[in-house]
Formats: C-alpha cells, sequence, structure tokens
C-alpha cells in the first residue's frame, strides 16, 4: 500500500484557492470532509463514520455522503475511496455508478472480499455490481441497508482500511 501523498499528485502547497474554487472558501463541514479524503492514500479505503469522525463530527456519517455526492473536484479528492462501514460500495456513487468505484479501487490494487470481479473494458458485469436489483430485490426505503440487499461487493477491510 501506499501512504504517500494521498494519490492525488498535489504536492500539499496551496494555490490559494479554496477546495470549491472559491478564493478564501470558508471552513464549513463539507470543506473539512474534503480535506480527510483528499488525505486517504492511493491503495486505501475509509468509512463515512471514519472521515465523519475525522472531520470533527463524528454523527455526521450520512452528511458526509451528502458532500461526496457533490464533490466539486471528483479527480482531485478521491471520494470513490470511501465505503461503507462494512465494506460496501455506494450504490449511489456520483461518479459513474457502483461499476466504476470497483473498477477504481481495484485500479489502485484495492481486494474485495466476496463475488468475481467486473472487467474494467468490455464484457457483462454481474447485475449485483453494476446495481441493478434482480426480480423480488427491494431494499428497504431509505435505510441505509439498502446497499446490502443490493448484494454490493465489499471492500475488505482488514486490508486496506486507511488508518491514521
Amino acid at each position: 500500500m501506499d501512504h504517500g501523498d494521498g494519490g492525488d499528485g498535489m504536492d500539499g502547497r496551496g494555490s490559494g484557492v479554496g477546495i470549491d474554487g472559491v478564493s478564501g472558501a470558508g471552513g464549513g463541514f463539507a470543506e473539512r470532509v474534503y480535506a480527510v479524503v483528499r488525505r486517504i492514500p492511493r491503495g486505501c479505503v475509509a468509512t463515512y463514520g471514519q472521515i465523519a469522525e475525522l472531520a470533527g463530527s463524528p454523527r455526521a456519517s450520512r452528511a458526509v455522503g451528502t458532500a461526496l455526492h457533490h464533490n466539486p473536484l471528483p479527480g482531485v479528492i478521491p471520494c470513490h475511496r470511501v465505503v461503507f462501514h462494512d465494506g460496501s460500495l455506494a450504490p449511489g456513487f456520483a461518479f459513474g455508478g457502483p461499476r466504476r468505484q470497483w473498477e477504481l479501487l481495484e485500479a489502485e490494487g484495492v481486494a474485495f472480499l466476496d463475488g468475481p470481479r467486473p472487467a474494467t473494458t468490455g464484457g457483462d458485469v454481474p447485475k449485483r455490481i453494476a446495481g441493478i436489483r434482480e426480480e423480488g430485490d427491494v431494499p428497504a426505503r431509505g435505510s441505509l441497508a439498502s446497499h446490502a440487499a443490493q448484494g454490493m461487493p465489499k471492500v475488505d477491510l482488514s486490508r486496506f482500511q486507511w488508518m491514521v
């Protein structure tokens, strides 16, 4: 695992422009979330709860998801490295869906606990990875557990969770 600069190619020096692209942007919750997520090394993942705690609001894991869904710089702020507490991928990954999140993590060397890996180029993707529900698969509405009902693959957190 690379525990370097977060894999974003940034050298840590500020540009005078805030994460949201506005000069002098404040230190709101979303800004703190983006700063923490930028520190996750390539080849590692963190959980929504872990990000909430590191951003100073340990009970705000859902708010972390909201902030990441509105990530202003997806190529710089690696939101694909954030997963559920059990290692499951986000079914609502805003930048290409769970298949894309899987591909990005797999390209960084992150291993998964169950199921076949989808091809990164072409080929059929298992329905459970593409986020397509099987007939009769109805997750509970409004439940964070709904991702489990969709059979999302899980990252091996014992090997790939970022330890701060």
